[in-house]
């Protein structure tokens, strides 16, 4: 009787099990499931830091403005004067086509008559040289020039200018003022990655042509080189006036500041 139960609990329990070969094929399928996916998962991965790395540097560099403007801190040492435009080298917005002028048209029964309209001279450029952006402002070239960048640590405490490759840095902020006069200034803001290493010197920055700004959007651990945000605003005061403003933003070749 006891023989016949444990023959019994023998062939059940070698029944309900599962092959070598079953087994096999069970991780096989599995691996290929994986592999497939694996691609998916890491580019959402990516795209989701890389997202929340420049959402974050875009805030660092807002708290920088917000600081600049209440005096909680000191406006940047380093300063790119721009030469006054030319005609050889204006500043200038896109292309406008002329506007020929019109003659004046004398009344006509119940039509009035219409003024003459002189003409509108052509405009020719980019827009890129009509304002005044970060392109004015040279990137760092050196690892010796984080000593002039602000550094950002990961609690979000901003430190003086004096920076170093320091674990706890989250970003480098470059900022510098972009000014033709002295009646207030353009700022300049850049945010690097504070991952950066020696080989990564020198950093770059958008052109007149190119815009180099990392994307939200990428497939791996993004480019160190290139900065997260870019940004420009003006920082006047009490006495900054109209045509101050109007000749740091840039004028038309056929406008002056009134």
């Amino acid at each position: 009787m006891i023989k016949r139960k444990q023959q019994q609990v023998s062939q059940l329990s070698g029944e309900s099990g599962f092959t070598i070969i079953e087994s096999l094929v069970a991780l096989l399928v599995v691996a290929i499931l994986l592999t497939a996916i694996a691609p998916v998962i890491v580019l959402a991965t990516a795209t989701r830091v890389q997202s929340r790395r420049v959402e974050l540097a875009t805030q660092a560099a807002k708290t920088f403005i917000d600081g600049i403007r209440t005096g909680a801190i000191t406006a940047p040492s380093a300063v790119t004067t721009l030469a006054a435009p030319t005609s050889a080298a204006p500043r200038r917005i896109s292309d406008v086509a002329a506007i020929p002028a019109v003659a004046a048209v004398a009344a006509t029964g119940s039509t009035p008559a219409i003024a003459a309209v002189a003409a509108i001279p052509a405009v020719t450029g980019r827009p890129q040289d009509y304002l005044i952006n970060t392109t004015n402002m040279a990137a760092p070239t050196l690892v010796t020039d984080l000593t002039s960048l602000y550094c950002v640590n990961k609690n979000g405490q901003l430190n003086l200018p004096g920076c170093s490759t320091n674990t706890d840095n989250l970003f480098y902020i470059q900022a510098g003022q972009i000014t033709g006069i002295n009646d207030g200034y353009r700022l300049g803001i850049r945010v690097y990655r504070a991952d950066v290493t020696n080989a990564d010197f020198p950093l770059t920055a958008s052109t007149v042509d190119t815009k180099n700004t990392q994307t939200p959007f990428t497939g791996g651990l993004g480019s160190r080189k290139a900065p997260l945000v870019e940004m420009t605003t003006d920082i006047g005061n009490s006495t900054t006036t109209f045509q101050a403003l109007c000749q740091r933003l840039g004028t038309a070749t056929n406008q002056s500041c009134q």
